[in-house]
């Protein structure tokens, strides 16, 4: 059999594991279709020019951030038609709020900011010691009554999990419940989902993939300092 074949039949297998790992229902995966495929495979083409890199990360971004809004807990609500009928329909209930883990969460603000204009924003800076590589909070800022509210946690890409695992420790820290947390990432390996959701069991993880190769490149090439 041909070497790129094997190869090929190899890397499927260790995706479909990937796939069918059980890491809990609080994990979850946005139903893949060939348009997020595709936006999956641009972000990952090391040929592809940093302006489109930006336009179709901001796609992906978004398709994310409508399904993390799924999430969030809604009400029974009925309003009036133009043609005076009721209509039986839903509405957020208040008490949401993002946070971006700085820098490449950031990259994600805007698409929560296009489908909730008023929503408010909290960023977690953390950095990893160069000698013990432990990751430290530099900077935290978050609305004052956090504790109360749902957040969506915001990181696209998850290797490790090690920063996003300090990050969730900083908001339980300020008073935010574990299961008020709903963490919004493009690009998670199974380590990593094993990892968060092994120290926050209750919290939920929504992505877009788990695959054993994340870009890591994503931030650099999003802000252009690559």
């Amino acid at each position: 059999m041909d070497p790129d074949i094997i190869q090929q039949v190899q890397q499927n297998a260790a995706i479909k594991h990937c796939c069918v790992e059980d890491f809990g229902s609080n994990v979850k995966i946005i139903t893949l279709n060939h348009q997020i495929r595709e936006l999956q495979t641009i972000l990952r083409d090391k040929t592809t020019e940093r302006s489109d890199f930006v336009f179709y990360a901001d796609r992906l971004i978004r398709l994310v951030v409508e399904e993390g809004l799924n999430q969030l807990p809604y009400s029974k609500c009925t309003v009036t038609t133009p043609t005076g009928c009721n209509y039986e329909g839903l509405k957020y209930e208040k008490g949401n709020c993002g946070v971006s883990i700085v820098r490449s969460g950031e990259a994600m603000e805007q698409g929560l900011r296009d489908c909730c204009r008023s929503i408010r924003i909290g960023k977690i800076l953390i950095q990893s010691d160069e000698e013990t590589h432990e990751a430290k909070v530099v900077y935290a800022k978050f609305p004052g009554d956090i504790q109360s509210r749902k957040v969506l946690l915001m990181y696209p890409i998850m290797s490790t999990g090690n920063t996003m695992i300090k990050a969730v420790k900083v908001l339980k820290e300020h008073g935010v419940h574990e299961e008020n947390i709903i963490v919004l990432n493009l690009f998670c390996t199974p380590h990593a989902a094993r990892s968060v959701i092994s120290a926050f069991p209750a919290m939920t993880i929504l992505t877009s993939e788990i695959h054993p190769v994340a870009p890591n490149h994503f931030g650099q090439r999003y802000f252009g300092t690559d």
